[in-house]
């Protein structure tokens, strides 16, 4: 690990390949930025943020990275499988995934919860990661080795904000998910680790979450605020380096300011 002006460098990711799955705003915009300062190439995903995808992709280029940009709809599992593969294309081989896309969709009491949405929440957050997962797996047992990276939440530990039980269940998957897969496949040299954040200023932060819920969860926070989304960036760049985390698979890694500790 090295220093270059006030820029940290993490030595054995540059020219590493990487899919980021919700990559054009939020926290995956910002590890996908990230990526790019440490020189490697990275497929940018989005699906309805066009031009937000591109001014990331334009921002790894600045930074000294390789960047394309992916579209898909990953409540699909055949566009999840088409976007791997075409991540895998663009650069011969997929060395990190980062299965980041999802979010709470709406708040609903479970009474009041229709198929329509029970399937929007559990595709976007749960069926994603598995299919992403699961067409990223050939790939990294062909090449040697690799790192899927998952985003859950606090959500899966504490069941969530008042009327977003199916999120929190959903990222509860995510969470098990990446422990159990972990087992399945350290023995092809491929580590599987979740981030789980708390409660981050994000875009749209305040149409998914209530003043009063935002402002309780705050109260409960010992840091007193909310995370930035570069905040969040060190857990996935530590977890995507073999050099730092070589001995780490079947983790979470909290980020949430002491709201809740294991």
């Amino acid at each position: 690990m090295s220093e270059t002006g006030n820029r940290l460098r993490i030595p054995d990711l540059a020219g590493k390949a990487v899919l980021v799955t919700g990559s054009s705003t939020g926290i995956g915009a910002a590890v996908a930025r990230a990526f790019g300062a440490q020189r490697m190439r990275v497929a940018v995903h989005g699906f309805s943020h066009g031009e937000e995808a591109a001014a990331v992709a334009a921002d790894i280029a600045h930074s000294g990275g390789t960047a394309v940009v992916l579209r898909g709809n990953v409540r699909s599992r055949e566009e999840c499988t088409a976007l791997v593969r075409q991540a895998h294309d663009a650069f011969g081989r997929l060395d990190i995934l980062v299965n980041n896309a999802g979010g709470v969709v709406e708040r609903q009491p479970i009474r009041d919860v229709e198929d329509d949405l029970y399937d929007a929440v559990t595709e976007l957050n749960a069926r994603s990661v598995f299919a992403c997962s699961r067409a990223a797996l050939p790939f990294m047992e062909a090449q040697g080795g690799g790192c899927i990276i998952s985003t859950t939440s606090l959500a899966a530990r504490n069941g969530g904000g008042g009327r977003s039980v199916l999120y929190a269940a959903s990222k509860a998957f995510v969470s098990t998910f990446t422990r159990g897969l972990a087992k399945e496949v350290a023995r092809f040299n491929i580590r599987v680790n979740a981030v789980a954040p708390g409660v981050i200023d994000k875009p749209g932060k305040g149409s998914t979450t209530p003043p009063h819920q935002l402002e309780a969860s705050l109260r409960q926070t010992p840091m007193r605020r909310m995370g930035t989304v570069e905040e969040c960036t060190g857990a996935y760049l530590y977890l995507a380096s073999q050099e730092l985390s070589g001995f780490v698979t079947g983790q979470i890694l909290e980020v949430n300011g002491g709201l809740l500790m294991p």
